[in-house]
């Protein structure tokens, strides 16, 4: 059967319809309950009102469909199969000698292409308001409705000083010494009084911090009514520390699929771990094969010919709960790969290639039944 044949469009139409349809639904319970925990937050703070109850839940949205989306996409693929069985739909497409991997096919390329898409398109703004969330919970828990997070573009921190000022340091690049000695380039740092007025701005062509010192070199240091100083090196005390900054550094979540390339190479090349942004690029990438795989346990459960026969909402539940199994123990390989317990290549993709190869040597037995 050929994709854009009749049979093949109406699958593909089902799928899609019910995946919308559930993810409604479970879009509204998740915002509904992302809303009760950001007015708890809220509770007994004068400086936020609805409005952050309203961004928080909002911003906080993408962060957990990508987590929950191969669950919507296994209920969805549930719902689906089993309305066409109790319709008695799938016996007649099978009596009319459609095989079942005809049958599946529609299906599979339809739930592919979603997880593209969703890679592809859905990822960057979802990246974008991940980042937007973690800056907002980041101004929560400061009070500071200015407070700025790490840029993955190189190093941005703010750091507050004592009660009269705050510091934002900038750095175009930097680079990890085995002495726990950051070294950087094109740095400033701007002092600044509560009030966000700028003090006294720093400028240095190369530096390094160590032991929560500045070392710049090829200093300019502006002052406002005061005539520019140059300096060949400057000492700069401070708060800030190594940990402090890879505390802010922008985590890999909020990073778009396109951009990860990019940002691993920096990361690299300033001598910091980028393996949980490797691990996430290469999920990314397994995401539409990992959709797939969880098609193909929906069909081991859900696809009888007969639903008359009883024990469908045990097949499902028992569906539901391999589920289940599939997401936790991918998970709980992945942080095996974090950790460096196991290589990351097979943390990703081990968990989703198995259930495809147990998913497809099963459909093949019931085939051949």
């Amino acid at each position: 059967m050929k994709y854009n044949s009749i049979l093949g469009r109406y699958l593909s139409k089902q799928i899609i319809t019910t995946f919308l349809l559930v993810l409604v639904m479970v879009t509204g319970i998740i915002m509904m309950f992302d809303s009760i925990e950001a007015l708890r937050r809220i509770s007994g703070r004068s400086d936020t009102g609805m409005d952050y109850v309203v961004k928080y839940a909002i911003t906080k949205l993408p962060e957990t469909l990508d987590k929950i989306l191969p669950f919507v996409m296994m209920i969805a693929a549930m719902m689906t199969f089993w309305r066409l069985s109790k319709s008695s739909e799938y016996v007649i497409i099978r009596a009319s000698g459609v095989s079942i991997w005809e049958f599946l096919k529609p299906v599979l390329i339809t739930v592919f292409a979603v997880g593209v898409i969703n890679v592809a398109l859905i990822n960057p703004i979802s990246s974008k308001m991940y980042e937007m969330h973690a800056t907002l919970k980041y101004r929560f828990i400061t009070r500071d409705p200015t407070a700025m997070l790490f840029s993955s573009k190189g190093l941005w921190i703010r750091e507050s000083e004592g009660k009269d000022k705050v510091l934002v340091v900038e750095a175009k690049s930097l680079r990890q010494g085995k002495d726990e000695t950051l070294s950087m380039q094109d740095i400033t740092i701007l002092e600044m009084d509560p009030s966000s007025q700028i003090l006294r701005r720093i400028e240095g062509l190369v530096g390094e911090l160590k032991d929560k010192t500045f070392r710049l070199r090829g200093v300019q240091i502006y002052k406002a009514g005061e005539k520019t100083e140059s300096l060949a090196s400057y000492e700069y005390q401070t708060s800030i520390t190594i940990d402090r900054i890879k505390e802010n550094f922008i985590a890999p979540d909020a990073i778009s699929f396109w951009s990860l390339p990019e940002t691993i190479a920096f990361y690299e090349s300033s001598g910091f771990s980028a393996v949980r942004h490797q691990m996430r690029y290469l999920s990314l990438i397994a995401s539409p094969f990992l959709l797939v795989a969880m098609v193909l346990v929906s069909a081991l459960f859900s696809l009888k010919p007969a639903v008359r026969q009883g024990g469908v909402m045990l097949m499902i539940t028992i569906g539901v709960v391999t589920g289940f199994l599939v997401y936790f123990s991918s998970q709980l390989i992945y942080a095996f790969g974090v950790n460096g317990y196991i290589p990351i290549t097979l943390a990703v993709w081990a968990p989703t290639v198995i259930v495809l190869l147990l998913g497809t040597t099963i459909m093949l037995m019931k085939e051949e039944r």
